[in-house]
């Protein structure tokens, strides 16, 4: 240390800095990286792995077993915390960061915040062509870094010590901020790494954050206004972006004031309790009747924290022609979506602003008296759905199941294949910001990575809390590793492993379609000459859990019971029926593409049919 100076490597540098980042939450300060996830290798173990030892105690390194699922873990630690604590994942140059991008593009979908250290190849060149370098003859400053541009909000490559005084920050206010927020990536050269600097010590300073609120401009808020008093049947929608504002209350007030129906996207799913009088559900591709029929109906829409995904609108058919859109949303993207009036701000502050301007505003008893009779009915038929023994076993039954058994603390994860749609539709919401339900990017293998992640956030506030994953056997397949990792930590998780025979979710959209089964469900796979059960609790024991294998929804309560009160990581297994067991209602519209021309007369049918429903989608931007 020299003066107001200190001499470290770029990678000391790094690791000193966001050890002394912290944020105010509640009015508590906590520190704003809870750790990291590190697989180490040539590109990353002797620079950065040096710097993370010495602070190991503040900044724990979690130990992945695979790199992709590491970022999964990254991002599910994000959304548990409401965007406002990350971790860092850091990979070896090549193919340990390689295998980030598709974790990265889901955080980037997601708009979460992960920060990415990770190796690169040496800036000197001096020794190239290194191992695991990919070699552009024609541009020898392009790597497997530089696919991240199109997968993160904050892209830089570090090629002399000093720009970490620069970069570093400018990463954090990305990850901080409510309308960029996404993944941040630092390509670190591995020569740089090691290289000297005499950083200034005021960097280092201990800095605490807090997330910027906007003030929605008075002229789009009074614009809104208008909208909405002129509404004889609006409703809310109600996105993830309510949660990470913090506005769940105003939320609430803001629809009892006004008797406005609430509906949620698949992101927003336990803004509201399920008992909620103006909760009318789902909406959507995977959502319910009650919520599709006023969707349907209303003449104006009040969107709060929406992307305005395809599931949300049924690719733009779920609400009529004429209805008016009123989106309230940190990104100016977003907010302007579908020729909607855009209100660009904070939701706790929008709504509050938009509460000012209502005062005296009711919604017609008939119009909200409607969309409950509707939520009672969508009630009774996910009581039938749900119930044991009416039809092969299934996911609804399974979903039924634990959310009767479940604590209203438990967090529920799913991701990929049919559990998104089944958790979406019967889940019933037991307490505010529960439900973690990974559709932005649909990712295969996020299931049982990401609730380690959220296990590891969930231990880290309300450890009696259990973290439930819904899995099916495809994204099982595909990865399940951190079933040992969860043993290893010691961060519990029960893992339901719901076995259908493959991807039945595709195979029913190409049976939708009017496509024959074919190459989706093991029995229909042509290459596949004896498809044989994989032993999935026999697996999941081998990695340390408690597993068992249950036949009937029966069997699964008494094994969820038991799981409940262990004080490791359990698996259940059961089959499911790959062709009976699918929540038949709840459904709008999806636009997927289907084959103009084709031999097959069904699938002439199909196409007919499915481009009939075109006529009701909305056109805009």
């Amino acid at each position: 240390m020299i003066g107001d100076t200190i001499r470290l490597t770029t990678a000391q540098a790094i690791i000193r800095y966001l050890n002394a980042q912290f944020i105010e939450i509640d009015g508590a300060r906590q520190r704003l990286c809870g750790g990291g996830f590190g697989i180490f290798g040539h590109g990353n173990v002797t620079c950065l792995g040096e710097a993370l030892y010495d602070h190991r105690d503040t900044l724990p390194l979690y130990r992945g077993q695979n790199e992709q699922s590491m970022g999964f873990a990254a991002a599910a630690y994000a959304k548990y915390h409401l965007r406002r604590r990350f971790m860092f994942c850091t990979a070896s140059a090549g193919p340990g960061t390689a295998n980030l991008l598709t974790a990265s593009a889901l955080a980037h979908a997601n708009r979460l915040p992960m920060l990415m250290l990770c190796g690169d190849t040496f800036l000197t060149r001096l020794p190239d062509p290194v191992l695991q370098q990919l070699e552009h003859f024609n541009n020898p400053t392009l790597g497997v870094n530089d696919a991240f541009r199109a997968v993160t909000r904050y892209w830089d490559r570090i090629t002399h010590p000093a720009q970490v005084i620069q970069s570093l920050p400018a990463a954090i206010a990305t990850m901080l901020d409510p309308a960029d927020c996404g993944p941040a990536f630092l390509g670190l050269p591995q020569d740089v790494q090691g290289w000297a600097y005499d950083y200034p010590l005021s960097f280092f300073e201990a800095r605490t954050h807090r997330i910027r609120r906007v003030t929605p401009d008075a002229d789009e808020v009074a614009d809104a206004v208008a909208a909405l008093r002129a509404a004889q049947r609006p409703i809310i929608i109600a996105g993830g972006g309510v949660q990470y504002s913090g506005a769940v209350a105003e939320l609430m007030a803001f629809a009892e004031t006004h008797q406005i129906p609430v509906i949620e996207t698949i992101a927003g799913r336990a803004n509201l309790t399920a008992e909620h009088p103006l909760n009318i559900g789902p909406v959507g591709v995977t959502g319910s009747d009650s919520a599709n029929a006023v969707a349907e109906a209303a003449d104006v829409i009040l969107s709060v924290g929406c992307r305005l995904q395809d599931f949300t609108t049924g690719s733009w058919t779920a609400f009529a022609k004429e209805a008016r859109i009123v989106s309230l949303n940190a990104a100016r993207h977003d907010a302007g979506k579908h020729m909607s009036l855009p209100v660009v701000g904070d939701a706790k502050l929008g709504l509050a602003a938009l509460a000012e301007g209502m005062a005296g505003y009711t919604a017609p008893e008939t119009w909200t008296g409607f969309a409950q009779d509707e939520r009672r009915k969508w009630d009774a038929y996910v009581a039938e759905n749900t119930k044991s023994g009416n039809r092969p076993n299934s996911y609804a039954q399974a979903i039924g199941v634990v959310n009767a058994l479940c604590d209203p603390r438990d967090r529920v994860v799913a991701a990929a294949g049919g559990l998104p749609a089944e958790v979406t539709a019967n889940w019933r919401t037991r307490d505010i910001g529960t439900v973690d339900v990974e559709f932005g990017f649909s990712c295969m293998g996020y299931e049982i990575a990401g609730g380690w992640g959220a296990r590891i956030a969930q231990s880290e506030v309300e450890p009696d809390a259990d973290t439930i994953v819904f899995c099916g056997d495809g994204s099982y397949l595909l990865m399940n590793s951190d079933i040992y990792s969860s043993v290893l930590t010691g961060k519990k998780l029960i893992v339901l492993v719901l076995d259908n025979g493959g991807f039945a979710v595709i195979n029913k959209l190409q049976n939708n379609t009017g496509n024959e089964s074919f190459n989706n469900l093991f029995a229909d796979a042509p290459t596949i000459p004896q498809p044989f059960a994989v032993d999935f609790a026999a697996h999941a024991a081998a990695m340390g859990a408690h597993a068992v294998h249950v036949d009937n929804p029966e069997q699964l309560a008494e094994a969820f019971k038991t799981a409940k009160a262990a004080d490791k990581t359990s698996v259940i297994v059961m089959n499911v029926d790959a062709y009976e067991g699918w929540t038949a209602q709840g459904h709008t519209w999806w636009e997927v593409g289907t084959p103009h021309v084709s031999e097959h007369a069904s699938v002439r049918d199909k196409h007919a049919e499915i481009e009939a429903e075109r006529a009701k989608q909305r056109r805009g931007v």
